[in-house]
């Protein structure tokens, strides 16, 4: 098997390094911002199809990757837990078009007031730190590297590259339909909350993790600053204990910022000897396994 560079070491990097290695590939990953500086270990990572397309394609990565967390939620050590929750909904509407990529998915009854519809199902909730750490050890288990390099362009020296930069593929794939979509969040102290709830009109969430509890957000087209602003934290805390009144009071633990890499599509193709793979706007997490196995698969066609 041959050498491949993976450049970039957030949730897709990462995970296309596992699979690679998994394979018998010798990977390197190279990357300016190390994976716990990633817009990835900002991310509340909620499995959800957000922001990313086209639909076929998305579904198919997205069940993939579910499947494949089920399984990893097995292993504390991971940071992934299985968890139901709750999409609510103003108004009455059909299945979601990602419908096929989650095992089940019921219609909710029993909603907060001012929504007319909603749907429950059990999903992927993955601690990103604890989970990035974790990544990060499989690959070096499987005999990969990690090294911090900012690189002017992608190797071109005959090896095969992974370009898994995100964002940064405005550059090194001189991708101009690649955006920033900015996200705010807050975390606050665990207030005995095991189930997620989510309204996407107005992009409001409140995900569980086992110490802490991650509140959203918001969706900003082309800002790139990733400075806390207090008065959106105020909007963020705000909306989510109306949607979930049990936070109400919850000690405020850190303020983060993201900027997700939205774009038209999601590109995943082979050119030559770089494999392209990013654009997966706020779904990274949510389509990382199922993108990755596709990325082996061009290595090895």
């Amino acid at each position: 098997m041959g050498r491949v560079i993976v450049v970039g070491a957030g949730v897709v990097g990462l995970t296309c390094a596992v699979r690679l290695l998994e394979a018998g590939h010798r990977v390197d990953v190279v990357a300016r911002d190390l994976p716990l500086e990633t817009t990835s270990a900002v991310a509340a990572a909620l499995w959800y199809p957000y922001r990313a397309l086209p639909q076929d394609r998305v579904t198919a990565w997205g069940r993939t990757s579910y499947d494949v967390f089920a399984m990893l939620a097995a292993d504390e050590r991971t940071g992934v837990r299985m968890l139901t929750g709750t999409e609510v909904l103003r108004e009455h509407q059909p299945d979601p078009w990602w419908r096929g990529a989650v095992p089940s998915l019921d219609r909710e009854t029993a909603l907060p007031p001012g929504y007319a519809d909603g749907w429950t199902f059990v999903s992927p909730v993955v601690d990103m730190p604890v989970f990035l750490r974790w990544l990060v050890a499989r690959v070096e288990e499987l005999g990969g590297t990690l090294t911090r390099m900012n690189l002017s362009a992608l190797p071109a020296d005959g090896r095969l590259v992974v370009n898994a930069t995100g964002l940064g593929s405005r550059h090194f794939g001189a991708d101009p339909a690649v955006y920033p979509v900015r996200g705010q969040v807050v975390v606050v102290e665990q207030v005995g909350l095991d189930r997620w709830t989510l309204d996407r009109s107005g992009l409001t969430y409140v995900v569980p993790r086992t110490h802490e509890v991650v509140l959203g957000g918001t969706e900003v087209e082309g800002e790139w600053s990733r400075t806390p602003d207090p008065a959106v934290a105020e909007q963020v805390l705000h909306r989510a204990t109306a949607l979930v009144p049990a936070l109400e009071g919850a000690r405020v633990l850190r303020h983060k910022v993201g900027l997700r890499p939205a774009r038209p599509g999601v590109r995943l193709e082979r050119v030559g000897d770089v494999i392209h793979c990013y654009g997966h706007g706020g779904a990274g997490m949510t389509l990382s396994w199922g993108s990755a196995d596709e990325v082996a698969g061009l290595v090895d066609g």
